[in-house]
């Protein structure tokens, strides 16, 4: 059995795991959580907070009961819970309802749950208002998304589009700009001087923004990376972007 089929069953539920994931998950009122189990060993490693704002009382459980729903390499600390994924607003509704800017990041078909968890880290770390995603060519909501997020995927929404330039479209009508970040850009991001009406549109692992991506953008900006490195990691571009971002 594969570790996805492992934590995603038919109904749509997964197992999330680890200290930081669990409290994250326990402190957000969102999440609909099914079991919550614990070890009989890290019971008394938790504190009395967590316990009291827990939904349903945990299950003592033996170590290797939760091992066992878990993928092999799981590190969980003695300590998971099964959840259902954080239902979702639209791009519409999440406007609606942030009237004042705030940045917004945009990928387009970046399919690495691991890079999607450590843009959303990264996203909280900076406040950004949302992650945007695109319906297909892009990973779900996973255990393996959540535990690099280390706790940011109960605090910054995801928002999954049908059509990433129809979305760009949208967020330039209520006063956005989108702004893309490619390698070959002659302006850098710094010039740029991007203030919180700004839409950061990365590209995926490899290929970059798509062409008509890049099209839509009002603005094409750079990293000023040593030329000893092709490019980042779009986890790490999109967290130093934010970082410049945050600066101005």
């Amino acid at each position: 059995m594969s570790n996805h089929k492992k934590t995603l069953y038919k109904s749509g539920t997964y197992w999330l795991y680890g200290i930081h994931a669990v409290s994250a998950v326990l402190h957000n009122p969102r999440r609909h959580i099914h079991r919550f189990l614990v070890s009989r060993n890290s019971v008394e490693k938790l504190s009395g907070e967590l316990l009291k704002i827990a939904k349903k009382p945990p299950e003592i459980v033996d170590v290797q009961a939760i091992s066992k729903l878990l993928p092999e390499d799981a590190v969980h600390q003695g300590i998971a819970v099964e959840v259902s994924p954080l239902s979702q607003i639209s791009i519409e509704e999440w406007l609606i309802a942030n009237p004042q800017k705030i940045p917004l990041l945009l990928l387009d078909q970046v399919t690495d749950p691991h890079n999607v968890g450590a843009i959303l880290r990264s996203a909280a770390a900076f406040n950004a208002g949302a992650v945007i995603l695109t319906k297909d060519h892009a990973p779900p909501e996973s255990a393996v998304m959540a535990k690099s997020a280390s706790g940011a995927l109960e605090l910054v929404p995801m928002i999954t589009v049908t059509n990433l330039v129809q979305t760009m479209e949208t967020l330039k009508k209520h006063g956005y700009w989108c702004i893309g970040l490619d390698g070959e850009a002659k302006e850098t991001i710094a010039q740029a001087k991007l203030g919180n009406d700004s839409a950061l549109v990365l590209g995926a692992e490899g290929k970059g923004l798509r062409r008509l991506t890049a099209e839509h953008c009002d603005r094409i900006v750079r990293l000023p990376i040593s030329p000893r490195m092709e490019s980042l990691n779009v986890s790490n571009a999109a967290a130093v972007a934010l970082y410049e971002m945050s600066r101005k």
